[in-house]
């Protein structure tokens, strides 16, 4: 079974390499179809019972639409992930743009964590930082697949030399890489358990939300910048908003919440694109059981 899925991914390596060659709607329209059919046969269940949770006052129908529309995105970004393997510097340019810089700049010079929340166009955003900015840092998770480890890491890593720091490194070690000046890359907002995490309401949903952002941004000076990446048309746009004031407080379930509040604000301008098929409720608090188990 290992060899059958080792050759299953060289041949998708493969597939994504002859199809970056492509023009950028042929990919797109081959992306969505694929992610069409991913949604009906494989991953759409998680994602129908985030949007349930967070968006009751949908009706079923229109969850269902809204899901399927999400995973033709993520099936277009996941084929897109040719050209930032092997396309050229002109290429990722044209795909990508950059809007709000000047926020970015006006804090240089100081200690910068670049706020990322999980949108589909998370990695585009992330080349695009890295290559304004050479030697941004970000943490990376290993894959398990080893080979599709080293296409994500190649991705990651071709243009601006970027710091990737490992998520076992701990606090200590991204604090000194924050403190080096470069902005740093940070991501959140996804469920990693009950470690350094309190509950706090996202789409009036209690979700385990780590509370990094506002440990780190204290103990490093630094300046919290919020950058999100929406996809557009044939390529994205790297929006950067203005840095937060009175960031962060003495209040650190408050400073959670408006991480989370700032968070939806942005899922509401664009649905389709935040990463639903994550399990962002997964842990519960006690005596609450999973909303993903099955029954």
């Amino acid at each position: 079974m290992k060899i059958l899925a080792r050759l299953g991914t060289q041949v998708g390596v493969l597939i994504l390499w002859l199809a970056h060659f492509l023009p950028l709607p042929w990919i797109g329209a081959i992306g969505a179809a694929l992610g069409s059919v991913i949604y009906l046969f494989g991953r759409g269940r998680v994602t129908r019972i985030n949007l349930a949770l967070c968006f009751p006052e949908m009706t079923p129908k229109e969850r269902y639409e809204l899901g399927r529309r999400h995973f033709r995105m993520l099936g277009r970004n996941a084929v897109e992930l040719g050209i930032m393997v092997w396309g050229s510097e002109e290429e990722l340019l044209r795909l990508i743009h950059v809007e709000g810089i000047e926020h970015l700049k006006a804090a240089e010079g100081r200690p910068i964590i670049a706020l990322a929340p999980h949108f589909i166009g998370l990695n585009m955003g992330g080349i695009r930082v890295a290559y304004e900015y050479p030697g941004t840092a970000s943490i990376y998770s290993r894959q398990k697949n080893p080979v599709l480890d080293r296409i994500f890491l190649r991705a990651r890593t071709r243009f601006g030399n970027p710091h990737l720091v490992s998520r076992q490194e701990g606090l200590r070690s991204v604090i000194r890489v924050v403190k080096s000046g470069k902005p740093f890359y940070f991501l959140p907002d996804m469920d990693f358990g009950r470690r350094d995490a309190i509950f706090s309401p996202f789409f009036g949903v209690p979700a385990a939300t780590i509370t990094t952002l506002p440990r780190l941004a204290k103990l490093a000076h630094a300046a919290v910048i919020p950058v999100v990446t929406q996809q557009v048309g044939d390529g994205y746009i790297v929006r950067f908003y203005p840095e937060w004031k009175d960031f962060p407080t003495d209040d650190i379930e408050a400073d959670v919440r408006r991480m989370n509040a700032f968070i939806e604000d942005r899922v509401r301008e664009m649905p389709e694109q935040y990463f639903w098929a994550h399990k962002r409720f997964k842990t519960r608090p006690p005596g609450e059981p999973s909303p993903y188990k099955r029954k």
